[in-house]
């Protein structure tokens, strides 16, 4: 700044100098640039001309407005001031004539101010000899407040002179008058369908009228109790309104005539009227009683509320009965400050726990309706094709039936050959998984509608909330799994009548939970109520719901290979107790009895091929079926002499009549000796091959105990050669090893020898002809 002020070549400055200003601009400046320069200047000296007869303008409008001001505030004094000295001296003569007046009034006063107070002692006199007659007409026209009112006004006085002759009198009819209003008070507040309001006002009247607080209290929280009892009865008959109108009234009704009893008997016997009781320890004894009275009433209340919310919980919308608990959950709390010894909240959220409760149950009845539903639907479905394929191949298995002697039974539980029965069956459980999952997924979903911010209590904030929501994944979904197990399980005891296909679809539906289904619903409850059943010592954990599902699964398959091993074993038991095996004639052809074993076990492997991987087991090896030697299905039976796997055929091949029966057991039994133990009831895997192992050693075992039963003729042990041949042409392609075939089927056809009368087995080539051509 003090540059620029000291700078000789700034217009602006107080140190410019024009002489050496222009000798700069002549230097360094061309003839154009220093004509722009005047033409700058000279237009800056203009506007700073201008700018200057504004600013006179301006002031000398203002200079002259200010002077015309002053000149009239000088007028305007002058005139206040004359007003002024006028005003004083009217002042003067007022005081003077005042001074006049008062000592002229004074005596007069005095007399005025004597006959004020004999008037007024003449009202009071009035208004006391009136009082007896008033109090009655008052109280005739049942306006008992005012009575009371009128009473305490004149009871001082009555109390003072009360004594006097004049005043006895007055005060005896008042007394006798206000006894007669206390009866009859009395009376009407014991009457019933009197309202807590009403209640309240006569209470206060009659503490007013000098009765004592301690009888007065237990009387009005009797009466009050009635008449909260009356309006309970009233709410149990409101059976036409929802949980919102049904909560609606007993606030607008129950929980305000509470609200009042408990205020207005707060405000007269632990407040007001509090010296007017004797006894030291009545206030004490007050609040134990207001507080038994509380409890008492609120827990009626809350008990009508309770089963009111039980009949709506499962047949209303949960919305709305939710809706309803929240309204008396927020009008209990505004009650908490009334009554603070009296926890009314912890009493709601008991209702909202066990409304929570109830709808879980009534969801896991759904559950299991759903679930039963569905598991009629499926047998319904199993039996209707059953019955459409049984009905299409009556006439084709005639011949098969009447040579079985199994009296028209139809194929083995309803497997049938045909891709549309497989597809049928894939349908069916996918129908029963999806349909359960979803069920499930809903059910939890709908649950949830106790956990909305917008209600104003907090189940996850609360312990009995926290043990709510923890019942909720226990007691729903834990155990409909495990009714789940318990209803499928069931149809795998050995006393079900169940048919095997639904077996099948349970098993394969309980590996689906297994694998996935469990994991889904329990993953899907964890992250929906932020629970933690890793952590938690009371949750039960997924994994021990996937080995239960596991387990039925497992249970489920053994039984379907059991009853479809009985199955075709009573065809076999049949067929060899039917015939007369001493009278056989000499076998030209298989009997029709094994070709329909065969043809029963081709549908059996066709159903288990679309539903489990032939090639690899669900869990651990032994499924797989071993690749059979190249000649097995054309190899003789007992033509095994010099064959490679001499270790597994039987000795009977070489079987002539000169041998004696005690060398033929013998070598049996060696044989038997050093032979791998067969596990005819083994738990099967999960796998085709696994499966139809199982039902083929039963059969087998089958037809080994029947033959051990019978005694044979020559033809009848030929004839159970070309069986055992048939059989082993047929079979070894189900198994996961041969060995395993020709070992049972060993023992079938050298128990038959044994007990044959003539033991001559037929000739290999003419055995295997017989079962070519058949």
């Amino acid at each position: 700044m003090g540059d620029k002020s000291g700078n000789p070549y700034d217009m602006d400055g107080s140190s410019f100098d024009a002489d050496r200003y222009l000798q700069k601009l002549l230097k360094e400046c061309s003839l154009k640039q220093i004509m722009d320069t005047e033409a700058a200047i000279v237009r800056q000296t203009q506007t700073l001309h201008s700018d200057m007869q504004t600013l006179v303008y301006e002031n000398y409008n203002k200079f002259i407005s200010a002077t015309d001001t002053i000149r009239k505030m000088k007028t305007d004094f002058k005139s206040m001031e004359t007003e002024m000295n006028l005003l004083m001296a009217n002042m003067d003569s007022i005081t003077e004539f005042s001074e006049r007046i008062t000592d002229t009034l004074q005596e007069t006063r005095s007399q005025l101010t004597r006959l004020s107070g004999k008037h007024q002692l003449l009202k009071k006199l009035q208004f006391l000899s009136s009082l007896p007659a008033k109090l009655k007409t008052l109280i005739e026209e049942e306006n008992y407040q005012q009575a009371v009112q009128e009473y305490s006004h004149a009871q001082k006085v009555l109390q003072q002179y009360g004594q006097q002759p004049s005043f006895q009198g007055i005060q005896e009819d008042c007394v006798t008058i206000l006894d007669a209003l206390k009866d009859r008070l009395k009376d009407e507040f014991h009457q019933t369908g009197k309202s807590a309001q009403s209640l309240t006002e006569i209470g206060e009247l009659l503490l007013q009228l000098g009765e004592r607080p301690s009888t007065l209290a237990k009387e009005m929280l009797e009466c009050a109790s009635k008449r909260l009892h009356e309006q309970i009865v009233v709410l149990q008959d409101q059976t036409d309104r929802d949980m919102i109108e049904f909560i609606d009234l007993g606030i607008e009704g129950f929980l305000k005539d509470l609200t009042l009893v408990i205020s207005s008997y707060s405000d007269m016997f632990l407040t007001k009227h509090l010296e007017q009781e004797t006894d030291g320890n009545f206030e004490q004894v007050a609040r134990i009683d207001l507080n038994a009275f509380v409890n008492r009433n609120v827990d009626e209340y809350l008990a009508l509320v309770q089963d009111r919310a039980e009949l709506e919980i499962g047949h209303g919308d949960s919305q709305i009965i939710l809706r309803g608990l929240d309204r008396l959950h927020r009008r209990l709390t505004a009650m908490k400050t009334l009554c603070r010894a009296v926890d009314m909240t912890r009493s709601g959220i008991d209702i909202i726990v066990n409304a929570a409760g109830q709808l879980c149950q009534t969801h896991m009845r759904s559950l299991k309706d759903h679930f039963a539903d569905s598991l009629s639907s499926i047998r319904l479905a199993l039996v209707s094709a059953n019955t459409a394929t049984t009905g299409s191949g009556s006439s084709a298995a005639s011949s098969a039936q009447s040579s079985v002697g199994v009296g028209g039974q139809g194929s083995a539980g309803g497997v049938t050959g045909g891709t549309g029965a497989s597809t049928g069956l894939r349908e069916l459980i996918s129908n029963l998984y999806i349909s359960t999952i979803e069920k499930v997924k809903g059910l939890m979903q709908d649950l949830l509608i106790f956990l909305q911010p917008e209600w104003s209590f907090n189940l996850k904030g609360d312990p009995k909330g926290i043990q709510c929501i923890e019942g909720i994944r226990e007691n729903l979904l834990v155990a409909f799994l495990r009714h789940f197990c318990a209803t499928v399980n069931g149809y795998g005891n050995v006393s079900s009548t169940a048919p095997p296909t639904l077996l099948l679809v349970l098993s394969k539906v309980c590996l689906e939970m297994d694998r996935a289904g469990v994991h889904v619903l329990t993953s899907l409850v964890d992250e929906l109520y932020q629970l933690d059943a890793d952590r938690s010592g009371t949750l039960v954990h997924e994994s021990e719901l996937c080995t239960e599902m596991r387990e039925s699964a497992q249970l489920l398959l053994d039984s379907y290979v059991r009853l479809q091993g009985l199955h075709l074993s009573q065809m076999l038991r049949k067929s060899v107790e039917t015939r007369d095996w001493l009278n056989c004639l000499e076998p030209r052809s298989v009997r029709a009895v094994m070709k329909r074993v065969v043809e029963e076990i081709s549908a059996i492997e066709h159903v288990l091929g679309e539903l489990y991987d032939s090639s690899v087991a669900a869990h651990g090896g032994g499924g797989s079926r071993t690749t059979a030697s190249s000649d097995s299905s054309r190899k003789t039976h007992f033509s095994i002499a010099a064959s490679k796997q001499s270790q597994f055929r039987s000795t009977w091949s070489t079987y002539t009549p000169v041998q004696s029966q005690l060398d033929s057991s013998f070598v049996s039994n060696i044989q038997r000796l050093f032979s791998e133990k067969i596990e005819i009831f083994a738990p099967v895997e999960f796998s085709k091959v696994s499966i139809i192992t199982g039902i083929i050693k039963i059969c087998l075992k089958t037809l080994l105990e029947c033959v051990r039963l019978r005694t044979f003729s020559r033809y009848g042990l030929q004839q159970i050669q070309v069986d055992a041949h048939y059989l082993q042409m047929n079979l070894w392609r189900f198994v996961s090893d041969e060995n395993l075939i020709h070992v049972l089927l060993d023992e079938i056809l050298g128990s038959a020898v044994l007990r044959c009368h003539e033991p001559t087995l037929m000739e290999p080539n003419a055995v295997e002809i017989i079962c070519e051509r058949n």
